[in-house]
Order: structure tokens, then sequence, then C-alpha cells
């Protein structure tokens, strides 16, 4: 991949639905719309839970990865879409699983630039998901195309406190990968603006919609924005022609949100949502 550093990174967040304890059947759609994005992507955004789905029993432990398996499996991914890859799963570690978060350097290779492998794992856990899942550690800053990024996922997003951290160390990005319930979509937008003007920092969010059941921190109907901070030229951006309307479509998709950093953005990003063909 070429160097970018001087250029406005482009993000996308693409629309995908994930299918609970099918490890091969979603690894397969993540590269299938990975080979579906346009030339020019920097990062491509996948939501919580991805590889693996989530089932609140023991099944989750059948289908959890070692993280050199979900390693492998995302740079494929990666390499598929010439980009870097955030993605979620549920990682074996011994006796325990976590709700694990990994960023992919660009082209699944960090040679290619972009930093190294890494993997978040969830500290807040949601409701039923603390039965089945050991809250993680430490937090995860890593470098990526949109330069310092902090990883969240889901419920995290909670806590002042775990934006704040990554404020206070002036990462350029925030990502949060999410599966939030289609009932309390309105509170993940308004915990999405809190902490982005809390935290001044460029902020991506993206969670699966899985309508007509119950997840940990859920599925839902999430649309994408794009807001900035002083907040005085608010609105929706436009979806590029053909990536579907970030606005009207009622499709579940990953949504996404930016502030602007301090006194201005290290760089401008630009946002798109394509969505599912399947």
């Amino acid at each position: 991949m070429t160097d970018r550093s001087s250029d406005d990174p482009t993000v996308a967040v693409p629309q995908v639905p994930v299918e609970d304890l099918a490890v091969d059947a979603n690894a397969d759609r993540l590269r299938d719309r990975a080979a579906d994005l346009p030339s020019g992507v920097d990062l491509a955004v996948f939501p919580e839970y991805a590889l693996t789905g989530f089932v609140a029993d023991e099944r989750l432990r059948e289908a959890a990865l070692s993280r050199d398996v979900a390693r492998a499996r995302l740079e494929s991914v990666a390499e598929t879409a010439g980009s870097a890859v955030v993605a979620g799963y549920a990682e074996r570690d011994g006796d325990a699983v976590y709700n694990a978060t990994a960023y992919v350097p660009p082209g699944g290779s960090s040679e290619d630039g972009g930093g190294a492998f890494s993997a978040y794992r969830k500290r807040h856990l949601w409701d039923d998901e603390a039965e089945w899942v050991e809250p993680g550690g430490d937090r995860v800053i890593v470098e990526t195309p949109a330069g310092s990024t902090g990883l969240l996922t889901c419920y995290d997003l909670n806590f002042v406190a775990e934006s704040a951290w990554f404020a206070e160390r002036a990462v350029d990005a925030l990502v949060v990968v999410g599966a939030w319930p289609a009932d309390h979509v309105a509170n993940w937008r308004l915990l999405v603006r809190a902490r982005a003007r809390r935290g001044q920092v460029d902020r991506r969010r993206g969670a699966h919609g899985n309508r007509g059941r119950r997840a940990p921190g859920g599925g839902g109907d999430l649309r994408g924005q794009l807001h900035r901070r002083p907040p005085r030229r608010r609105g929706r951006r436009r979806a590029r022609p053909g990536t579907g309307d970030a606005d009207r479509d009622p499709r579940p998709r990953h949504a996404l949100r930016a502030a602007r950093s301090g006194g201005g953005c290290r760089r401008h990003l630009k946002l798109f949502f394509p969505f599912s063909k399947k």
C-alpha cells in the first residue's frame, strides 16, 4: 500500500450481517465485503463479534478463536481489502473467553505500513455477556492510517473514563465497534455525541444489526453521521453513489461519528457506508 500519510484517510464501514457461531461463513462474508470495497480505502471497520457472533451459553467457548487463528482470518480480509481492518471476535485464551477487537495493518502485514497487529479485550461487559466472557485489562492504542487510534467495544461507551483516558493521551481517533440493541439506538447516539464532545477526538463507531433477537449490546438500526466539534455545522454526510443513502435506507448498518480534535482535526476523514449484497 502506498504511503498516504499526507492525505485524508478514507474509512469504510461495511454493512454486514453476523451469523452466530459460524466462523467460516462470517470470514467468507467479511472477505466478500472487503473485495467489494473500492480502491483507496485506508481502514475498514467491521462490527463486534464479526468473526464468531455471540450466544450466551457454552457454545460460545467452542466458537471462540485463539488470537493466532483470528489474526490469520483477519489478515486474509485485510489482504483482500488492501487496507487496514478493525473487527471483533470471541477470543479464547486458556480457559477464558474474551470479547476482542483486533486491528490488522494494511494488506494484512505491518510491512505495508499502518502499524502492527493488536487486539483489545472489552473491559466492560453487558448483562449476561458477563456470565460467559471475562473482562479485559489493558487499554489499547495502535497506529492506523487514521493516526494514533484507541479501540473500544460497545458497552465501553457508557463509561466516561474510557474515552477520557484516550483523550488525555491525545489520540487522533477512537474506533468503537458494537452490537447495540435496536430499541436503544437513541442511547447509542447520545453516548457517542457526549463522548465526542467531552473527549474531543475523531471517533468512528460500528455496530451490526440483528433484528428480532437480543445480542450482548444488541444489534440495531444505526445510521451514519459525521459530527464535528464545536457543533456549528451539523448534518448528515451524504453517502457516495452506489453505496446507499445514509439517512433514508432503513436497513441496519454500522454507524460512524467523528468529532474535531481540539483546535482542529489532524486529518479529515472521508467516510462511507457500503451495504451488504447478501
